[in-house]
């Protein structure tokens, strides 16, 4: 069992950057693929970005390709995303997610085994 736990979310004005970490629990991080997906108001969550168990392999999709960078420092058992040029737009709830390998899938990439509870980001315009 992984537990999850994300903090770092606020309000933050458009164009500004905020960071969320991400800090696991109960098994060594390095042994899991991780993920951030959001869920905005009214809307399905969605994958946001992956990272593979080393770091050396990233996915984004592709409305935050550019803008967000994921990272992991497995020595702290820790997941980032650090999220630069916020739009109004990636207003959400945001999930940080392990996967059950080390590898992510991009064929399965909304389907991680752990979930975080989230952690709110707002952006006002």
């Amino acid at each position: 069992q992984v537990q999850l736990v994300e903090s770092g979310g606020g309000v933050v004005q458009a164009g500004g950057p905020l960071r969320l970490p991400c800090a696991a629990s109960g098994r060594t991080l390095s042994n899991y693929a991780m993920g951030w997906f959001r869920q905005a108001p009214g809307k399905e969550r969605e994958f946001v970005a992956a990272i593979n168990w080393s770091g050396g392999s990233t996915y984004y999709a592709d409305s935050v390709k550019g803008r967000f960078t994921i990272s992991r420092d497995n020595a702290k058992n820790t997941v980032y995303l650090q999220m630069n040029s916020l739009k109004p737009q990636d207003t959400a709830v945001y999930y940080c997610a392990a996967y059950s390998s080390m590898w992510y899938d991009p064929s399965r990439i909304s389907a991680p085994r752990y979930w975080g509870q989230g952690t709110q980001v707002t952006v006002s315009s």
